[in-house]
């Protein structure tokens, strides 16, 4: 009788993704899966679009940025430079106006004149969470973006990132969930008039100036804090959204109610680990069927360089796939539909008087928070 064939398994290196063949019973560690039936994936495009976003959303951050620049000189010089009109789309770098905005929408029913905008971006970027998880993070934010180009460019200056041990990770991230905290108890002990008040008091009307300003004549202390962080995210991926960034932590908790999430499928999967190094976020992909984690920004690092067909996809509820086509076009229809209603039934800027800014801003430094 002929010897039985030695049954051929793979080792997986996690380290260099290279697979070497043994026989079982040979001594070696075993593969964690036979090799069979391997197909290898075509590109899904996920990326040059997800870049295409983010390039559309910085570069309008910047366009907004730039006008209300000049809207806030006009005033400071007493008329005397371009009058343009002032931006709405500002009011998105003012979340806690956007919270308290919220809070009283919820409870009068009605829209508050001042900062709607605010109200209304909050509101677009918590309904994408809750259909596409937490894409705001990884598609649309620009500080985001360029946390993620820095720690891309220092994985190409050094060869690699860093991450600090598990246990200082898990304490560190929860930082993020403890400021939002402190912002949502002090929006939440605030009663509906005082709500009102605030946002309508001199330093609520002018909150966006004060912010710009903030920037314009950034102090000691703050430039600094802000390099350190800066250079930190060059060697650590995505420290600022990670440990630190309340609205990721509100967006990523919306995100848990959502329907679509990364699912690897076990019998296609060749345990080459690929999909868990790439993920910024850290998650053990490679180990989990599904993704469910209030950290997945839906970025689709991990379904680009799964080699396997069928391993990895983005899924919606019973398993259908979804396309980063679908995705994409899911983002902008929520975004852009919401700010469009919001232009349409004016409740998109804030009518506050020529007079009013002429008398405010050039003093915006002087207004304390009340």
């Amino acid at each position: 009788m002929a010897p039985a064939e030695p049954l051929l398994f793979y080792r997986v290196d996690r380290e260099t993704s290279t697979a070497a063949p043994c026989v079982a019973g040979s001594g070696a560690a075993p593969a964690l899966r036979r090799q069979t039936g391997f197909e290898r994936r075509e590109p899904d495009g996920s990326q040059p679009l997800r870049l295409a976003f983010q390039l559309a959303f910085v570069l309008l951050n910047l366009w907004i940025g730039a006008r209300f620049y000049l809207f806030v000189r006009h005033f400071e010089t007493g008329g005397q430079t371009l009058r343009v009109p002032r931006p709405p789309g500002v009011e998105g770098w003012l979340p806690i106006a956007g919270l308290m905005n919220l809070k009283y929408t919820l409870l009068t029913g009605d829209i508050p004149a001042v900062h709607p905008a605010a109200l209304v971006l909050l509101v677009a970027f918590l309904a994408i969470s809750l259909v596409a998880r937490k894409a705001f993070c990884s598609w649309l934010c620009p500080v985001g973006t360029l946390s993620e180009w820095l720690w891309q460019g220092g994985e190409a200056l050094f060869g690699r990132t860093f991450a600090p041990p598990r246990w200082l990770d898990v304490a560190l991230r929860s930082l993020k969930y403890v400021l939002l905290g402190l912002f949502a108890y002090a929006v939440a002990s605030m009663p509906v008039e005082a709500l009102r008040a605030f946002v309508e008091s001199p330093y609520g009307l002018i909150a966006d100036v004060k912010m710009l300003n903030f920037f314009r004549f950034l102090g000691t202390t703050a430039a600094i804090v802000i390099g350190v962080l800066l250079l930190i995210s060059v060697i650590v991926k995505n420290a600022w959204c990670r440990y630190l960034c309340p609205y990721g932590a509100l967006v990523g908790l919306a995100a848990l109610a959502s329907p679509v999430r990364i699912r690897r499928e076990p019998d296609a999967c060749i345990d080459c680990a690929k999909c868990a190094r790439a993920c910024p976020s850290r998650l053990p992909v490679d180990r989990l069927t599904a993704v469910r984690s209030a950290e997945c920004t839906a970025c689709l690092l991990c379904v680009d360089v799964c080699p396997a067909k069928g391993a990895l996809a983005l899924t919606a509820t019973g398993r259908r796939v979804v396309p980063a086509w679908a995705l994409a076009a899911t983002i902008a229809i929520v975004f852009v539909g919401l700010v469009a209603s919001a232009r349409l039934t004016g409740h998109w800027h804030t009518p506050v008087p020529d007079s009013v800014y002429f008398e405010l801003v050039p003093r915006a430094n002087q207004f304390a928070h009340p």
